[in-house]
Order: C-alpha cells, then sequence, then structure tokens
C-alpha cells in the first residue's frame, strides 16, 4: 500500500489518520455526553473532563497535521455515474467533517485557557500543553465571558458532530450496499478495489 494517495485509492497516511481521529474523536463524544450529566462534585467528572481535554488535544493535533496531509494529497475522485448533487453533498460533508475536527477541539483549547493563569493542561499525565496565549492571563472576572462563549461554541460544535457522523457513515454504507462502488474500500487497508479484481 503506497504512504500517499492515489488516484484509486487512499494512502496508508491518510487512512491510519482517518480511522484514528474517528475513534478519538466518537470515543470523546461519549465522555462529553456521559459527564455531562455528573453531579458537579463527583470525582469520577474531574477524571474524565482531564481525559476529555487529553483526548480533545491529540485530535487537535492529528487534525491539523490530516488537513496538512490532505492539501498535499490530492483525494482520488468522486466515482463515475454519481449525481452532481451527491458529488455536492460529498464535498459539503467531507469540509464540514475537517473543520469540526479542529473546530471543537479547538474551541474547547480556547475555553480551558481562559483564566488558566498560564497552567498547562496535562495530556494523558505525560506532559502540559499550553494554555492559549493571551487567554492565559486573563483575570477570571474579564475572562467569564470568553470561558461562555467557547463552551457554547464548543457544545454547537460537536452536535454537529454528533448530526454529520452518521450521515457520513451512512452514506459509505451506501457507497457500498446500494451503489457497490469503491468508495469504502479505498479508505479500508487490505481491501481489493474491483478494478484490480
Amino acid at each position: 500500500m503506497s504512504v500517499r494517495s492515489t488516484a484509486q485509492r487512499y494512502g496508508s497516511v491518510a487512512m491510519s489518520l482517518h480511522w484514528l481521529i474517528a475513534a478519538l474523536v466518537i470515543a470523546n463524544i461519549c465522555i462529553g455526553l456521559y459527564m455531562g450529566d455528573l453531579p458537579r462534585g463527583d470525582p469520577t467528572k474531574f477524571q474524565l473532563f482531564a481525559l476529555h481535554k487529553s483526548i480533545g488535544l491529540s485530535v487537535l493535533a492529528l487534525s491539523v497535521l490530516r488537513v496538512l496531509w490532505r492539501l498535499a494529497n490530492p483525494v482520488p475522485p468522486s466515482p463515475a455515474g454519481l449525481s452532481p448533487i451527491l458529488k455536492l453533498a460529498g464535498r459539503a460533508v467531507h469540509f464540514l467533517l475537517y473543520f469540526l475536527i479542529v473546530a471543537i477541539p479547538l474551541a474547547g483549547w480556547l475555553m480551558v485557557s481562559v483564566g488558566s493563569m498560564g497552567h498547562p493542561t496535562q495530556v494523558f499525565g505525560l506532559f502540559g500543553w499550553p494554555s492559549f496565549p493571551i487567554l492565559a492571563d486573563m483575570p477570571r472576572s474579564a475572562g467569564h465571558p470568553y470561558h461562555e462563549a467557547f463552551e457554547t461554541a464548543h457544545v454547537w460544535l460537536a452536535w454537529s458532530a454528533i448530526i454529520l457522523i452518521p450521515l457520513h457513515v451512512g452514506a459509505a454504507l451506501y457507497h457500498q450496499f446500494v451503489r457497490r462502488d469503491d468508495v469504502l474500500k479505498r479508505m479500508l487497508p487490505g481491501t481489493r478495489l474491483q478494478g484490480n479484481a
């Protein structure tokens, strides 16, 4: 399998980033929904919040890498015979998902940076991730409206992903089982494409 994407399928780097980010995003959505229902003083909530931040910052770093890799590696074209509306819808969903995998963790990082007094976030207890410059030194009272705005953005963006991810999965399944083309297979390692059978 090629490291770089080709006209037939995605390369190993794009596949690895896709599936790793997908797993982390889904895990973090589940953690976020679960911890949101826990009482404020619950010690489990603090532990889950720390894990949620660590996963989110990992997604941010991997997503920036993925976007840069995507810009340097053209993706395989849409399958032949796909209607212009479905092509446009597919491109729009992909663009929005790329936006969300960067914007959701970025909004979370900005949120926790407000009023942190420069204290870094511990990523899986291994190293500190610095707070966002300018926001970190802001007094809590002055930073409260910014914190609220970033929190609202983080939540709304996450709900957008909750809607778009099943749509993306449904489209992949549609291509696999209704259209019977190689759209899903070209993102799965070890699969044989129809043209290569």
